[in-house]
């Protein structure tokens, strides 16, 4: 990027780029391919949060997809998720899926809408588009690859989302990152235990 970039009321945030630029709370001492890097890009409004989290698994990529990949079951590793129902669409791109939410968080209910769901390169995103919640416009991209060692996988999951009124960007940060943080830690206590199994 430029010394003195142009100004604009839309700013472009990677994951790898330096931390002023965007927050990410890595779980990975190894950096990411500058492929992965591209799809967790995010457009980034003045009034909005953006930020990323890299959780190594000891399992096999198979096995995490097997979880990540169900849109219709995010409660399998989402512990804040207390049920979900699949209200329109297959399990394809477009389909909608109502979750609520365990009481204590400050929400009740949200409707997300799968945007991407690619098997081969392990890349699920998802959108918000209505609820009972305080997230508004927040987008979701997650994509699985091997760790560099090759006996397990890296996790990453980056967001970006409005920053609600009467809130920082590092308010909403630091709620949503330690949200996504639950949840990815869940999800490598699950798909270890299920390749344990294997």
């Amino acid at each position: 990027m430029p010394a003195n970039p142009p100004k604009s009321s839309v700013m472009f945030h990677r994951i790898n780029m330096q931390q002023s630029q965007a927050k990410t709370r890595k779980r990975s001492s190894s950096p990411l391919p500058d492929a992965v890097a591209r799809v967790h890009t995010h457009e980034v409004s003045p009034h909005q949060s953006c930020s990323a989290v890299i959780q190594e698994i000891a399992a096999p990529v198979s096995t995490v997809w097997s979880v990540v990949r169900r849109f219709d079951n995010p409660q399998a590793y989402k512990h804040f998720v207390k049920s979900c129902h699949v209200i329109v669409g297959d399990g394809d791109v477009g389909t909608l899926r109502e979750v609520q939410v365990i009481s204590g968080l400050p929400a009740n209910s949200s409707t997300e809408r799968l945007e991407i769901l690619d098997d081969e390169r392990h890349v699920i995103s998802f959108s918000v588009v209505g609820g009972d919640h305080r997230l508004s416009n927040y987008r979701s991209v997650t994509t699985l690859h091997p760790s560099p060692t090759g006996a397990g996988t890296v996790v990453v999951e980056s967001y970006v989302v409005d920053v609600p009124p009467g809130n920082t960007t590092d308010d909403t940060c630091t709620f949503v990152d330690t949200i996504v943080c639950c949840n990815l830690q869940s999800l490598a206590q699950i798909a270890e235990n299920l390749a344990k199994r294997h």
